[in-house]
């Protein structure tokens, strides 16, 4: 049981970092210079943030994941509920479709490498660039 418990602080560690846009591995340097611009590397630990071309594309499932999910749920909200007339709430619905995945693209890239590094951390050696993953192959 003690493993369970260290999985869930590991787990919970991962999202808080993830949630305040900060390094997955030290929790102490920022991920973005601006709203959209990322660091390449954390300013506290040195770690690299993208691990290979192509690493945030599951950011954007991550992001679209969270958009369909929200939608969705009002959807039926208001279908069920017929709170606003059907037309308002297809306006609604259309607007925040198109404007939250803008608002949460920092949130999706951050809790991407959050759950990246949860599920295969990197170990540093400290002083060094090099990266290597738990299982002691090299980091890309």
């Amino acid at each position: 049981m003690p493993n369970v418990n260290r999985t869930n602080r590991r787990l919970t560690t991962a999202m808080w970092r993830g949630l305040r846009l900060r390094c997955p591995v030290c929790g102490q340097g920022r991920l973005f210079r601006n709203w959209i611009a990322m660091h390449s590397h954390c300013d506290h630990c040195g770690l690299k943030y993208e691990r290979a071309p192509g690493y945030f594309l599951g950011s954007i499932y991550f992001n679209y994941g969270a958009t369909t999910i929200l939608v969705v749920a009002a959807f039926l909200v208001f279908f069920f509920t017929e709170i606003v007339p059907q037309s308002t709430a297809f306006a609604v619905l259309l607007a925040f479709s198109l404007l939250f995945p803008v608002w949460f693209f920092r949130y999706a890239r951050s809790f991407w490498m959050a759950f990246d590094h949860f599920y295969d951390p990197v170990s540093r050696t400290p002083g060094t660039d090099a990266t290597k993953r738990a299982d002691g192959r090299a980091a890309p």
